[in-house]
């Protein structure tokens, strides 16, 4: 992207436990909250996570609404139908952080061979994350 104004593409996520989530995800990932609006009953309504120039946004799974009608929690759909992910400068750092925060690691860090370093993970709550530090914008 020229403008650097961020990612074109966000990916939006459900939790069960959202505000513990968004705790996990800064820890773990190192995302940066931009925008927590909270529901008033102890959930997240909306949030905005940053890390680098690219952006998730997250919230509390909803019981009603044409949204929640359409999204829902790993638990829920017994399996995941997205996975981002995340440019690092460090995978192993991270890789190390997400066990020490209790991430399954479904699939282990090794080197890849289209170039760079990564490893597959599950969050608590079964969301499929894929971490590493090949770059697909940096000049080839």
């Amino acid at each position: 992207m020229s403008d650097n104004r961020g990612s074109t593409v966000i990916s939006c996520l459900t939790y069960r436990d959202a505000p513990r989530m968004l705790q996990w995800l800064c820890e773990a990932f190192g995302f940066q909250r931009n925008a927590v609006y909270e529901d008033g009953t102890g959930g997240i309504e909306h949030a905005e996570l940053t890390l680098g120039s690219g952006m998730i946004m997250m919230g509390s799974e909803k019981k009603d609404g044409a949204f929640a009608k359409l999204q829902s929690t790993p638990a829920r759909l017994k399996g995941t139908t997205q996975s981002p992910y995340l440019v690092v400068p460090d995978a192993d750092a991270v890789h190390a952080r997400v066990v020490a925060l209790g991430g399954e690691i479904v699939i282990a860090i090794e080197d890849q061979p289209h170039g760079g370093r990564a490893f597959s993970c599950r969050d608590p709550e079964g969301h499929l994350w894929n971490v590493g530090t090949y770059d697909p914008w940096a000049p080839k």
